[in-house]
């Protein structure tokens, strides 16, 4: 069974979300979906990768095409995440700015820096970072945290940065580290989470 979606045109999580809807009622083998910007492309990948699938893009004209093909008998990597239950606790981190408190913006940049350089103090208990809104600029190159966030990854830490909002930013292009995410991987990161800590 093959399901095919158009979702150009449409607004994170939009695209991600008719994708889950479609994969959930008529498990396809094989999912076609037509898109127009790269962070839905990378979005749309990734799901349909947890969901079991193996992917193919196409890029044509500044639109995308994923096909998506079941891999009969894998379980997707989101079904082994949910599915492995440790020891320790699963502290999420979500980061919605590039500088830490209010005040002086010089001294706010210090200390965030600072924050995520110690954040390998808290050991096995990291479990994701999420970078949103103005945060975002902390995984782009050039950024002076981007080589604590490149050695937390390589530990193993996952490291989400909202698409929507390096688009606004017209920084897709220059993310340097982690992937490319949406408001459903963010949602349900939550929901996994034992503990989620705002900066």
């Amino acid at each position: 069974m093959v399901t095919s979606l158009d979702c150009r045109g449409l607004a994170c999580p939009a695209p991600v979300l008719q994708t889950k809807e479609r994969v959930e009622q008529a498990q396809p083998k094989t999912v076609k979906v037509r898109l127009d910007n790269e962070a839905a492309m990378e979005n749309i990948s990734r799901f349909l990768k947890t969901q079991g699938y193996s992917i193919a893009v196409s890029h044509e004209g500044g639109e995308y095409l994923v096909i998506g093909n079941r891999n009969e008998g894998i379980a997707g990597e989101g079904e082994k995440e949910q599915t492995v239950e440790g020891e320790e606790q699963k502290v999420m981190v979500m980061v919605s700015s590039d500088q830490m408190g209010r005040g002086d913006d010089e001294l706010g940049c210090k200390l965030m820096i600072n924050f995520l350089k110690t954040l390998k103090e808290m050991g096995s208990d990291l479990w994701r970072l999420v970078f949103v809104n103005n945060g975002v600029k902390l995984t782009i190159g050039g950024s002076e945290a981007l080589q604590d966030l490149k050695d937390l990854e390589d530990q193993g830490i996952h490291i989400l940065v909202c698409g929507t909002c390096l688009s606004h930013f017209n920084l897709l292009e220059k993310k340097d580290v982690g992937q490319t995410t949406n408001m459903l991987d963010i949602v349900t990161a939550m929901q996994l989470a034992d503990k989620v800590v705002n900066v």
